[in-house]
């Protein structure tokens, strides 16, 4: 009896080619978890055996840290999402690096110099150690590239692309075969895998074009930013002002990490603001290429920028009303911050309204002029009784303010109409019952608004 060739389901197929970068994704996103306990755990070795400044985790790692986990969340959510996206994946890999390069280092540092010959392989890791940092590197230059397209922004950039993978694999084959990869925690060990005598200058010569290529790749990449953004439009362009968001605020943090460290801050200020400062931009990165709330940046920023100056204004406020009827009252008087909490309270709604006018104003025009727009359109409507003007006028409102491709106003058909005019009950703004006369108009009948705009 013949068997039956049994049909391949290509939905059920479909499915799972989509289930599995969604699992790998994840997979790798665990893997750079669970590295964390590993590394705690050679660490607390390490400060046992009196070597406590090898040890990774220490407050000024935080920053890096911070970059690292946020630069894995958020590639594993992009993998997932958007598997054919190449950005997600090398976010991704700069997690697992810099969680690779912190347990080679302990691994190496604790199966050489604590427990020799102790643990596996040891000896010959210790020329990749610090491959981890250098693939980091490598793939925060390419994310800037290949943001927020997934593709170079011209094939003219195919050969830099190139030159700056060739400068990775130089760089780490020229660390893997140095002879004393240790110093100078210990220049005595002799790597397994060092290269002959001869060449140790073109090795280190070969390290030192790697690291400069790497480090110009850096910013030509960020460079690349800027050519896109000024050759973007529509929806590119939305995409890139998510970053260029994220750049300036990545800066300010910075700034104030660094003012922080120099004015003598503690410890927790300064390392708060360093990993502000790095974990912004694959958030940013991460929010352009899932086109999260494009069109509302705007509004984001003004909405922060008003909320900061209303925060700064209102706390001045308060500290004037403190400190003025402290001299009219006695200091221990519950009176003063009972006053002064009230001012502030009853200065809010106002203060909070007049500074966002003054903010769209200036950071967010198309929403002040919208605003301006329905407005007018609102205090003419009450003194309208013509259908076709009044319909011509909302027509021109909707392409003012919502800037549509194409609008259309469909009426109400003749048969569908009562015999008499409908008299209906409305309020209007302000909460006044008014009423308007409903009157039907022809079947079918559309006034398109004005043409599409570029």
């Amino acid at each position: 009896m013949a068997s039956k060739a049994v049909p391949v389901d290509s939905t059920a197929q479909a499915g799972r080619a989509r289930r599995w970068p969604t699992v790998l994704a994840w997979g790798l996103w665990a893997l750079t978890l669970l590295a964390l306990p590993v590394v705690n755990w050679l660490d607390q070795r390490l400060r046992q055996a009196d070597l406590s400044e090898l040890a990774i985790l220490e407050p000024a790692a935080f920053p890096l840290a911070a970059a690292a986990l946020t630069a894995a969340t958020v590639g594993a959510v992009l993998a997932s999402r958007r598997p054919h996206h190449p950005v997600g994946w090398l976010l991704l890999a700069i997690g697992l690096s810099q969680q690779f390069s912190n347990l080679a280092t302990d691994y190496v540092h604790y199966g050489v110099m604590v427990r020799p010959d102790g643990l596996p392989a040891a000896s010959y890791l210790t020329g990749f150690y610090n491959s981890g940092t250098i693939v980091m590197v490598a793939c925060i230059g390419f994310v800037m590239l290949l943001t927020p397209t997934g593709s170079l922004p011209s094939p003219r950039w195919r050969w830099w692309a190139r030159v700056v993978i060739a400068a990775t694999v130089v760089l780490v084959l020229s660390a893997a075969l140095t002879p004393h990869p240790l110093e100078p925690e210990d220049p005595t060990f002799q790597s397994p895998l060092a290269a002959p005598p001869a060449l140790s200058d073109l090795l280190a010569l070969a390290g030192i074009v790697g690291v400069v290529t790497l480090l110009v790749g850096l910013l030509v990449a960020a460079g690349s930013l800027v050519v896109r953004f000024r050759r973007a439009r529509g929806l590119e362009r939305q995409q890139l002002r998510w970053l260029a968001l994220a750049a300036a605020l990545s800066a300010v943090a910075l700034l104030v990490a660094v003012a922080s460290a120099v004015l003598g801050a503690p410890l927790g200020v300064v390392l708060v603001a360093a990993g502000i400062s790095v974990a912004l931009l694959p958030l940013a990165t991460g929010a352009a290429i899932l086109r999260y709330r494009l069109y509302d940046l705007d509004r984001i920023i003004s909405r922060t920028l008003a909320y900061g100056l209303l925060t700064v204004l209102l706390g001045l406020g308060y500290g004037a009303v403190v400190l003025g009827l402290s001299r009219l009252l006695p200091q221990d008087s519950s009176l003063v911050v009972a006053a002064a909490t009230l001012a502030v309270a009853a200065a809010f709604q106002p203060a909070r309204r007049r500074i966002q006018q003054l903010v769209d104003r200036r950071f967010n025009r198309r929403r002040y002029d919208a605003a301006q727009t329905i407005t007018a359109f609102s205090a003419h409507l009450r003194d309208q009784v013509d259908l076709d003007g009044l319909t011509g006028e909302l027509l021109a409102v909707v392409d003012q303010t919502m800037q549509p491709t194409r609008a259309s106003l469909w009426l109400r058909p003749q048969a569908a109409a009562t015999a008499t005019d409908a008299t209906a009950a409305h309020h209007d703004s302000a909460g006044n019952e008014r009423d308007s006369v409903a009157r039907p108009a022809p079947a079918g009948r559309s006034l398109s608004g004005a043409p599409p705009k570029e």
